[in-house]
C-alpha cells in the first residue's frame, strides 16, 4: 500500500471518532498539516502516527500540539525523556484506552496506569514515559508539548 492510501486509510479511521480540523487563529478551518510515520517509536513495538496540526513556525513549538495515534493494540511509543529538549508533554486521551508507564530515572521503579478517554497524564522535562494501546479500539491521543523555561 502506498503511503497516501494509507494514510487515507488511517485518517477515515480517526475520523470515526473525532472531527481532524484546527481552527488557527485569523486564519481559515484546515485539516493536519502532516502525518509522520514512526516505526518502533523509541523503542517500542508497532507503528506510532504522529499528525501534526500546526505548520512549521506557527506557533513558538511547532511540536506544540499533535495527535499521537497507535492504531493497533500493542503498538507502543516506548521509554524516552524529553530532558534534551528541556520540554514538557501534556497527554489528552481522546479516545480508546492505553497503559501509560512512567519513572523518575533509567533503573528506578516504574508506576503503570490505565489511561482512558478524558484522561490528562503530565510529564515533566526529565520523566521518563511510554504508552501503549491495550484496546482493539485505536488510542488517539492529543500531545501537548511546551518548552520549559
Amino acid at each position: 500500500m502506498e503511503n497516501q492510501e494509507k494514510y487515507d486509510t488511517l485518517i477515515n479511521t480517526i475520523s470515526k471518532y473525532i472531527n481532524l480540523h484546527t481552527i488557527p487563529f485569523q486564519k481559515d478551518e484546515r485539516g493536519y498539516v502532516r502525518i509522520d510515520e514512526r516505526k518502533n517509536m523509541y523503542g517500542g513495538k508497532g507503528i506510532v502516527y504522529m499528525l501534526q496540526m500546526f505548520a512549521e513556525k506557527e506557533l513558538a513549538n511547532n511540536r506544540i500540539g499533535a495527535y499521537m495515534v497507535l492504531l493497533n493494540k500493542g503498538d507502543e511509543s516506548g521509554f524516552h525523556t524529553h530532558g534534551d529538549r528541556n520540554e514538557e508533554e501534556i497527554y489528552l486521551v481522546i479516545h480508546g484506552s492505553g497503559e501509560y508507564r512512567e519513572r523518575n530515572g533509567m533503573d528506578q521503579t516504574i508506576r503503570k496506569r490505565i489511561l482512558q478517554k478524558g484522561n490528562i497524564a503530565v510529564i515533566n522535562s526529565y520523566g521518563y514515559h511510554s504508552i501503549e494501546n491495550i484496546n482493539d479500539e485505536p488510542l488517539i491521543i492529543f500531545a501537548i508539548t511546551t518548552n520549559v523555561k
